[in-house]
């Protein structure tokens, strides 16, 4: 059966009339949340840990800015936009001592709360609202009078006003604009990871790399082995993400369908298959979430050693150099692993 969706017009914006909301954390989704909804009239503050850098550009956004804990006494609702390994340590220092009955917490992915890294008291809501695409794409649509399509989910819900919450800030962020589907932390948390893992970052950097690889080792150009492996998979991607698998291949040269369809599955086999289950195993059981924070307490040595040497990999060196003859493609250099809070 099709999952419910809703729209703007299930949403009640004034359920959260009269009330404040604290945005705690101004990276990639605490900013656009913050943004949209003081620009669909809601009472907003942001709270930030001491020293934040994010605080010079939260007051300039016309915010007032406060310590995390303050911010928490201050807020009827409480956004805890901050990564997900920190969670456990500003709950903890700044939210708990603070929070009241009635209160409500709400996340934008399920995982500290699924894997009880965050273990809220019983007479507060515990709600998700998690928009399907990055925050800058949730400000843009929202300024363009348009929406991401989000994700609603109630943990815990005390006052029994819990959903209408959900659904009034997914309203105020824009989400209800393109449609909000209801889910659970836990569906949402090993749905995420798993995608995240195995298809949308994980699956596709290391296709990616082990495509160039294969060639520049049989003596190919690397220049057409970026292009051939990575340049052109975002025309591919478009027209997936616009029409679907079938609308793509709609698209491409009969000779490109062909070798989809009969040299594909050769490569994304039942082995794959088998060890994406068992990823999906792990994320299940807790085992990558347990090995995750274990990478935050002891000072993310292997997280970052990992990522030095995907940045090392010849594809980056000949990428960099083949997009500086594109100047029509917007260009991104990020440095820092983590994002802003």
């Amino acid at each position: 059966m099709a999952a419910k969706v809703y729209h703007d017009k299930d949403a009640d914006l004034n359920v959260l009339k009269g009330k404040t909301m604290a945005v705690l954390g101004f990276g990639s989704q605490g900013h656009a949340h913050a943004l949209n909804l003081k620009d669909s009239g809601v009472n907003v503050i942001i709270g930030l840990y001491k020293g934040s850098k994010s605080a010079k550009v939260a007051k300039s956004k016309g915010f007032k800015v406060y310590d995390n804990a303050e911010a928490v006494k201050r807020a009827d609702v409480i956004f805890v936009a901050v990564p997900d390994t920190r969670q456990a340590d500003v709950f903890k220092n700044d939210i708990e001592p603070n929070l009241t009955k009635g209160k409500t917490l709400l996340f934008s992915h399920g995982f500290a709360v699924h894997f009880k890294t965050v273990v809220p008291p019983e007479d507060v809501n515990v709600i998700l609202v998690a928009p399907k695409g990055p925050g800058h794409i949730v400000r843009r649509q929202y300024v363009e009078g348009k929406g991401v399509p989000s994700l609603i989910a109630i943990e815990q819900n005390a006052d029994r006003k819990a959903k209408k919450i959900a659904l009034a800030w997914a309203k105020g962020i824009g989400g209800t604009r393109a449609g909000v589907i209801q889910t659970t932390f836990k569906e949402e948390t090993e749905t995420d990871l798993f995608g995240e893992q195995t298809v949308l970052c994980g699956g596709t950097s290391a296709l990616i790399q082990a495509g160039y690889e294969v060639l520049v080792e049989a003596g190919y150009q690397p220049e057409m082995a970026y292009f051939e492996c990575l340049h052109e998979l975002k025309l591919i991607v478009d027209l997936i993400n616009e029409a679907g698998i079938s609308g793509m291949r709609f698209s491409i040269s009969e000779t490109a369908k062909w070798g989809d369809v009969k040299v594909g599955p050769k490569i994304i086999d039942s082995s794959v298959k088998k060890r994406m289950k068992a990823a999906l195993k792990d994320i299940q059981d807790g085992k990558f979430a347990k090995a995750w924070v274990r990478q935050y307490k002891t000072g993310y040595k292997q997280y970052n050693k990992l990522l030095k040497d995907g940045e090392k990999h010849g594809i980056e060196k000949v990428g960099t150099r083949l997009r500086s003859m594109m100047p029509w493609m917007q260009k991104r250099t990020v440095k820092g692993a983590q994002a802003a809070y």
